[in-house]
């Protein structure tokens, strides 16, 4: 096990999973002290670093694009302070942190565990239910509806059909962007029935951020919406349907025989021969999918070829 004990906050693995605990230093973010304790597998790691400073340095820990659901609706603007991937280093730990990228890069090597984009969450996103008020407005979520209700700063264009609900199921992307500059930034939701380009001062489904300290936890309730979501670059299912044919690749192959043929009985000899063989395609499909290792596979097969 390796760990790392900051003021910034700690830092443990144990050679399955990163501990991240933020710390109760000031200089902590308010969005890393409310999401709290966050359990990173190692298969979500594409790489860890350490860089050096006068004063302090930083470790940082990159995770798999897609991995995330925090990342995948903030799309990297989260700051440096509201970072939970992000710890500070003391000048006098800087051979702890060394030897904790040691550890790290080493189990990624032993698991032979890739830095390319994954199709689907590794990590579960903030717990539900969730409520945040910020810039113009409260943004709610229980798990299947977001509620949006608006304050007195809210535009009278916006606020005036009243509080909002979108169904999950209606969502089709959620983003978070902070206020840079004197841009303000927003937590917009693309609903499918009523999409709109009205900016989020004057949009019914987006909350307006002026860049005060609560702008970061609409990151939140945005990441808890984010998980609950299709994934970005999962494979489409396509749809069934009955004036389409399936591939001819897809379609059970037989060899053919004359129309007025009947067709063939096997005997019990061939039956059982046949059904040992579907039971090998089966155990080799189960062995691909890594739902059985090597070992398993091997012995069930010997078991099946003794049969035949």
């Amino acid at each position: 096990m390796a760990e790392i004990i900051q003021r910034d906050g700690t830092w443990t693995f144990d050679g399955d999973a990163l501990q991240l605990v933020p710390g109760r230093d000031k200089n902590v973010g308010l969005l890393r002290k409310s999401l709290g304790e966050l359990a990173v597998p190692l298969g979500a790691l594409a790489g860890i670093s350490f860089e050096q400073g006068k004063k302090t340095g930083r470790l940082r820990i990159r995770l798999r694009d897609g991995a995330d659901p925090l990342l995948q609706s903030t799309g990297g603007r989260l700051t440096d302070s509201a970072d939970p991937y992000l710890l500070t280093v003391e000048s006098d730990r800087y051979g702890v942190a060394e030897y904790f990228v040691d550890e790290i890069r080493g189990a990624l090597l032993l698991d032979e565990v890739p830095a390319t984009a994954v199709d689907r969450y590794l990590l579960p996103g903030p717990a539900v239910p969730l409520s945040v008020s910020a810039g113009d407005g409260t943004a709610s979520f229980d798990g299947e509806r977001v509620r949006l209700e608006w304050n007195w700063k809210t535009e009278e264009a916006k606020s005036a059909s009243g509080a909002r609900t979108l169904a999950l199921a209606d969502i089709e992307s959620v983003e978070w962007q902070p206020a840079v500059g004197l841009e303000n930034g927003h937590l917009r939701f693309t609903v499918r029935s009523a999409p709109t380009k009205a900016p989020p001062k004057y949009d019914p489904n987006a909350v307006e951020l002026w860049g005060f300290k609560k702008d970061p936890l609409m990151a939140l309730v945005a990441a808890a919406v984010q998980a609950r979501l299709p994934h970005p670059t999962a494979p489409a299912l396509a749809p069934a349907s009955a004036s389409t044919p399936a591939p001819v690749s897809a379609l059970p192959q037989a060899a053919p025989t004359p129309a007025d043929a009947p067709p063939k009985q096997l005997t019990p000899a061939e039956a059982d021969h046949d059904a040992l063989l579907r039971r090998l395609r089966e155990l080799g499909d189960l062995h691909k999918t890594g739902v059985l290792t090597d070992e398993e596979f091997t012995l069930a097969k010997q078991a099946v070829l003794k049969g035949m």
